[in-house]
């Protein structure tokens, strides 16, 4: 066999030569912006002639700020198969972090998107290591700002030539590196190599949840974060219409593109897929869902409840999966197996809400805190591990950190799961999230999904609190919806769950509140919530 090297220019190669004319669509600043994948690889040339203009050596390091859209979408292409390292920085990173994560990377040139230039302004005295700034715009003129020196991406790629001959790399080489969202301290840095991300494309168009050039795939996951879930470089593989959000979207846009463009395939967080449903049901009869194949849910758990209404009120299959930051990120899909698909409700829906099935080309194992595997049985519990192609073996210049998150060279999760006879995994909690109730372990997760079941109940997070006698006790924060706000009472709540849990998992108190606080990918930050609990400002 050849010794043939696995790089993402091999996908761009592959979708500029098969489908040349399927269509990209891009949300941009003045409108929508259409092109087709032979274009795209044009203006993927002209960026690395650019790049090379720009002096970044093969290595580099060369950061994004930037939204879902095309032009994102030329920087996943280019400045890998460049040669360079793509740093995706996280938009919503608080401002030190921002700081830390471009600086850490030693990130030479940083590419912005228009509306992002007022944070970049703010820390651009701290920055050290950047050498020149790229505006992403689609207007003519470039907006008025500090930043020097100041390029216009337009301007910058327009006379370069549109071919380029890539180079042939080590497929261990570095492509893209990120950052994990960090509850503590800074936040961690992780590379991505040209081999782990395509193989990881290559496992996502695998199985009941593959993608095909048929589909119309539009990533409501965030380019600056885990790779979008790694669609962008997988539906470039097969040559599906991709459609990109742009800048802030909100649940009306979203409505709109799903309708307009038919999209098939799309994939979220669940609090994007709450106010997606909230808002189909506010406009009855706008919308026609009939196009979506599935949807998919990741990043935080998702509530049967939710996955029942998108069924029976909208149509719409809504799937499960699972990975971190760590795995590139994708590990678990929740699909029902072909002997599955006929069960009784309401197990069809818990069924869907489960974590999910191992996808291939990754093994794991659940250990308890004894170190042995934990039966298949769905009840015990032990915590996550994962070996393969797409999970990382260091944390970026951290051997600290990668000392504690590996075990006999298996990456630790720090999620615990349970595992049943079908080989279903369930995350029951985060370690730090787990409640330690009189020697007894209670998962808030399990009990955020049974609240969120309540048909008044918009949004739950649960946190444990010290407790005198039982080291701890669960304390749930509650988001009414807001047709329900005044009209439901903490015992109904409580009487909800009896019969749902354990007497003993009942939390003591239910504390309304108007919003649970986010982290910056969207999941509900119980950090945040036990800090104001500490400060006396949850009542």
């Amino acid at each position: 066999m050849m010794e043939y090297p696995l790089l993402l220019k091999t996908i761009l190669y592959h979708a500029k030569t098969v489908y040349p004319k399927k269509e990209i669509v891009s949300r941009d600043f003045s409108g929508m912006f259409r092109y087709n994948y032979g274009t795209l690889y044009k203006r993927v040339c002209r960026l690395a002639n650019a790049l090379k203009k720009l002096d970044i050596q093969p290595g580099d390091k060369v950061a994004s700020f930037a939204w879902n859209n095309h032009r994102h979408l030329e920087l996943y292409f280019a400045v890998p198969s460049y040669g360079a390292v793509l740093n995706t920085v996280n938009i919503r990173l608080f401002r030190e972090h921002l700081i830390h994560c471009i600086n850490f990377a030693e990130n030479k040139v940083i590419f912005i998107d228009e509306d992002l230039i007022p944070a970049i302004e703010d820390i651009r005295e701290k920055l050290t290591t950047i050498k020149a700034y790229v505006i992403m715009t689609d207007k003519p003129e470039l907006p008025q700002t500090t930043l020097a020196p100041v390029y216009s991406y337009e301007e910058l790629i327009k006379d370069e030539p549109d071919d380029y001959q890539f180079p042939y790399l080590d497929e261990w080489s570095p492509a893209i590196m990120a950052y994990t969202t960090a509850t503590t301290g800074f936040p961690k840095g992780v590379v991505y190599t040209h081999r782990g991300l395509y193989l990881l494309s290559l496992s996502l168009l695998a199985g009941e949840y593959g993608t095909t050039e048929r589909d119309v795939v539009m990533p409501i996951v965030p380019m600056f974060h885990v790779n979008a879930w790694c669609r962008p470089f997988a539906d470039t593989f097969v040559g599906a219409k991709q459609v990109l959000p742009g800048s802030r979207p909100q649940p009306q846009d979203l409505c709109e593109l799903i309708h307009r463009e038919r999209i098939t395939i799309a994939a979220g967080v669940p609090t994007i897929w709450m106010g997606i449903l909230n808002h189909v049901l506010q406009n009855p009869n706008k919308y026609d869902f009939s196009c979506i194949r599935y949807l998919v849910s990741g990043g935080a758990a998702m509530p049967a409840k939710l996955t029942e209404e998108y069924e029976k009120k909208l149509g719409v299959t809504l799937l499960q999966g699972y990975g971190q930051t760590e795995t590139s990120p994708v590990t678990l899909m929740c699909y029902p197996k072909s002997y599955l698909e006929d069960l009784p409700e309401p197990e069809k829906y818990q069924l869907r809400a489960k974590t999910g099935l191992l996808i291939p080309g990754l093994e794991m194992k659940i250990i308890n805190d004894k170190g042995k595997e934990v039966k298949h049985d769905g009840k015990e519990m032990g915590e996550l591990l994962f070996k393969g192609p797409w999970v990382i073996k260091e944390y970026y210049k951290d051997p600290e950190k990668t000392k504690e998150s590996f075990i006999d060279g298996w990456f630790r999760t720090g999620d615990i799961v349970t595992i049943d006879e079908e080989g279903y995994v369930q995350v029951m909690d985060r370690t730090k999230d787990l409640i330690k109730s009189g020697g007894e372990w209670i998962s808030s997760v399990d009990l955020e999904n049974h609240l969120m079941g309540h048909p008044a109940v918009a949004e739950a997070a649960v946190i444990g609190i010290h407790h005198e006698k039982w080291q701890e006790r669960p304390l749930a924060c509650v988001v009414l919806k807001p047709e329900a706000r005044g009209k439901v009472s903490k015992e109904e709540l409580k009487d909800f769950l009896r019969g749902k849990v354990a007497s003993w998992w009942l939390p003591d108190d239910i504390i309304f509140i108007n919003e649970i606080p986010k982290t910056s990918v969207g999941k509900f930050s119980k950090r945040v919530l036990r800090q104001l609990y500490q400060e006396g400002k949850l009542q």
